[in-house]
């Protein structure tokens, strides 16, 4: 059946497994005679070019295989940035209208180390995560994942020839504990990359709160958190779920390139819960009290010792900007 055309889905909200930025690549395919097979992980909405041509034909924002003229498929081996779960696919034709493939299909696999592309095409173990399915052209399809609970790799098929314009792959990130443990130190909870991520807060609408936890220091001030000016009392807030339990030493709140709109301050709460957003009215344990916020400046704290966390929220007096989170908590075996 085709993919669901328009609005979101709430795997959505999930990171992008895939992403160029979070070390994703696109590793290997059949044909890419028309436009090249890393356009698929580009960050940003697809581009559209009037008029504009190469020696090959019509230059399309995506990955393009040439009209196929014998039996069989094309397909794109992918290496996940962030190896995880994945809980849904958005396969994004826009702009190919008459150029899109009539289905696809997507399989993923577990391979250890970063063996030759060759190698993982012909001896991976691949499992069918979305089965053959019709798409539609210029437009966001939108796929739910059959569940495997760790993948690496992806391949995508497509039925028989044409263009894709992103592939976006959305799921829960699943670290590999054991590597973590065994170089011991400090591991940042709070990381997408070790499975941290935001799952509630009181606005995102500058900047979405999962900006906070992505690897390195930003870029600009749209890659971070950012909030909305408050006109009336009280704060924002963001809850972010630890990609495993621990006990926070160590806080880094950044507001690098926020030099008018940082906050005036800030506090972090910690709590302990099985469920993915913990009940409103939860008895959250203060580890970092109310403080004061430079514009643009990487700020560390250390937190007041206190139980092990699974969550934590961070309050920004009242309003702003936050580039990075960052809660460090040691990791060893056994820990």
């Amino acid at each position: 059946m085709p993919g669901a055309a328009q609005g979101h889905t709430e795997f959505e909200a999930l990171p992008d497994l895939v992403a160029e930025r979070l070390g994703g690549a696109a590793l290997l395919a059949n044909d890419e005679f028309f436009a090249p097979k890393e356009n698929l992980i580009r960050a940003g909405d697809p581009e559209w070019r009037e008029g504009a041509y190469t020696e090959r034909g019509k230059w399309m924002d995506g990955w393009e295989t040439r009209r196929r003229r014998d039996e069989g498929y094309d397909w794109c081996i992918l290496r996940l940035g962030l190896p995880g779960a994945v809980r849904g696919f958005v396969v994004d034709t826009t702009h190919f209208r008459g150029n899109y493939p009539q289905a696809c299909s997507i399989e993923g696999a577990r391979v250890d180390g970063h063996p030759d592309p060759l190698g993982i095409g012909a001896d991976a173990a691949w499992r069918e995560l979305l089965p053959r399915t019709e798409l539609e052209g210029h437009s966001r399809n939108v796929f739910p994942a059959a569940p495997v609970e760790r993948i690496t790799h992806l391949r995508l098929n497509i039925f028989p020839d044409g263009g894709v314009a992103r592939l976006r792959v959305h799921g829960v990130v699943v670290p590999d504990w054991s590597a973590l443990e065994a170089r011991g130190g400090e591991v940042d909870l709070a990381a997408l990359e070790h499975g941290g991520i935001a799952v509630a807060s009181s606005d995102d609408f500058f900047g979405n709160s999962n900006n906070m936890l992505q690897p390195g220091r930003s870029t600009h001030m749209g890659d971070g958190w950012e909030t909305r000016r408050r006109r009336g009392t009280g704060h924002d807030w963001a809850v972010v779920r630890l990609g495993r339990r621990g006990e926070i030493r160590r806080l880094e709140i950044d507001t690098d390139h926020f030099k008018g709109n940082a906050p005036g301050a800030c506090s972090v709460d910690a709590f302990v819960a099985d469920e993915w957003v913990p009940a409103a009215g939860a008895a959250w344990q203060q580890i970092l009290p109310r403080t004061p916020l430079q514009p643009h400046t990487r700020h560390v704290f250390d937190a007041a010792a206190g139980p092990a966390a699974t969550h934590l929220r961070l309050n920004i007096h009242p309003d702003g900007g936050v580039a990075r989170f960052r809660a460090f908590a040691p990791v060893a075996a056994g820990s």
